[in-house]
């Protein structure tokens, strides 16, 4: 079994002595593992970082096997973030989203282009906060997680309206955005005791932002 996509690294854990278990989310084939020889390397650990885009080749005998990857750098996009500390967190936050709540090996290109276009956002988009809730809100509707905003209180801005245009008012909105996606994403996780440390870390960041 062999194929190639590109994808976007969501995390990668050390196996072995060298090896990394790698999590990628990819165009054509969902999400996806795969084990990386000499992943956990000092020169190769740099190309798995979340978000990092990568050219990928799988293997693996059968295709149930786990299979392993190679992998070549496309985009270092948390290079590219990194000076950034709430640009560096949301990157992670979304990574573990992802990671988390999308089943393994379902593709869904409309699903890649949209995590592809929020990492973008965050990247070079000063408004990528209000991305961010929207973001969130559109991956629980994919998942049938669809809220009701007659019964929610769904903030205007995640219904298609503009956010706020004042700095308070536009923080505060994402704020409450962030708290109505956050009381939904458990139920729309694989495991629902799995906790998103990195989300929270993004919200308490958001919430401490000066407006």
């Amino acid at each position: 079994m062999q194929w190639s996509d590109r994808g976007i690294v969501l995390s990668a854990r050390k196996h072995g002595e060298t090896s990394a278990i790698l999590h990628v989310l990819t165009q054509h084939h969902g999400r996806h593992a795969g084990l990386v020889r000499g992943g956990a390397s000092r020169t190769r650990r740099g190309l798995l970082q979340p978000g990092n885009e990568l050219g990928l080749i799988w293997r693996a005998r059968l295709a149930e096997h786990l299979g392993t990857f190679t992998v070549e750098l496309t985009q270092a996009r948390a290079a590219a973030v990194l000076h950034d500390a709430a640009r560096l967190a949301a990157v992670a936050a979304a990574c573990e989203v992802v990671d988390s709540a999308l089943p393994e090996r379902a593709p869904d290109v409309a699903g890649y282009r949209a995590f592809r276009t929020l990492l973008e956002s965050i990247e070079g988009d000063d408004d990528w906060p209000v991305a961010y809730a929207r973001w969130e809100f559109a991956l629980l509707a994919s998942l049938g997680f669809g809220l009701d905003p007659a019964t929610e209180g769904l903030p205007a801005f995640l219904g298609g309206q503009a956010a706020p245009s004042d700095a308070r008012g536009r923080a505060a909105a994402v704020r409450a955005g962030l708290d109505l996606t956050g009381r939904h994403l458990p139920g729309a996780l694989a495991d629902h005791k799995t906790r998103l440390p990195a989300r929270a870390r993004l919200v308490e960041r958001l919430a401490r932002a000066p407006t």
